[in-house]
């Protein structure tokens, strides 16, 4: 991909297209044209496609989302901000508890994968809402 400029802009508007909760189908109705440009570039100009693009390929190869070989519980106060459009269905909130020091879960009303364009507001009022759980 880091050969061809297109193929990367294409693969990442199509990401854009099906991992966000647009209204009416349309990538302009939640995305300014320089957002989606901006974040192309930055791919492009840095050539991190390959690398930002790897979670995808070694979760498939690798067997999905394995926490530690010993299967230990991950202790570190978690937070979880599910969003409705997410590309990947999230478990049930009593399975993450059994995973995770589960102190904080929200389910949003709207939103995708890329909640921080597409709901800003939504996804810093609730890292500010979980950072007062587990302020000391």
């Amino acid at each position: 991909m880091m050969d061809s400029p297109v193929g990367v802009a294409a693969w990442i508007v199509e990401k854009f297209y099906h991992w966000s909760d647009l209204k009416d189908g349309n990538l302009d109705s939640t995305y300014k044209k320089d957002d989606l440009l901006t974040n192309i570039m930055i791919y492009i100009l840095t050539k991190s496609f390959n690398t930002s693009s790897w979670i995808y390929y070694g979760r498939a190869k690798e067997g999905g989302r394995i926490l530690s070989e010993e299967g230990r519980r991950v202790e570190v106060p978690t937070g979880c901000a599910v969003y409705p459009k997410e590309f990947l269905t999230w478990p049930p909130k009593s399975y993450v508890e059994k995973l995770f020091n589960l102190v904080h879960w929200t389910e949003m009303k709207k939103g995708g994968h890329f909640a921080a364009l597409e709901q800003p507001s939504s996804l810093i009022k609730d890292i500010q809402d979980f950072c007062k759980k587990v302020a000391i």
